[in-house]
């Protein structure tokens, strides 16, 4: 039961980080493409990366930690489920050099950070 309500909690302070976040780029960047959701998952991935080594091998933090933090906070915070209907909206759109762009970055970016979130967690 406390695992879940830390999964919870982490995950309502993860969705208003990723609003607060993508809402920001969104205002700098414009919505002519999903920059927003785009920087919230390298972001996330990124994060994901380097707190997954560090509350298992470097703090050894407990199991309901480890769920607020990577279970709740970091999967509300990453947006595949947004990430695939914006791709779908281009595709729909017809927009395929966008559609095909924002896959083929969403994937690169965000396997990259997460492997160097690895990196990085292990090298700190």
């Amino acid at each position: 039961m406390t695992q879940l309500l830390a999964i919870a909690a982490g995950g309502a302070v993860g969705a208003v980080l990723r609003f607060w976040m993508s809402s920001g780029v969104y205002a700098l960047l414009g919505r002519t493409f999903p920059w927003g959701t785009l920087a919230v998952n390298v972001l996330g991935s990124l994060a994901m990366g380097f707190l997954y080594v560090w509350l298992l091998d470097r703090l050894s933090v407990g199991p309901s930690a480890r769920a607020f933090v990577l279970i709740g906070l970091l999967g509300a915070f990453t947006t595949f489920s947004t990430f695939s209907i914006e791709t779908m909206n281009l595709l729909e759109a017809g927009d395929l050099l966008k559609a095909g762009l924002n896959m083929a970055l969403s994937v690169a970016l965000c396997v990259g950070a997460a492997a160097f979130g690895i990196l990085l967690g292990r090298q700190l």
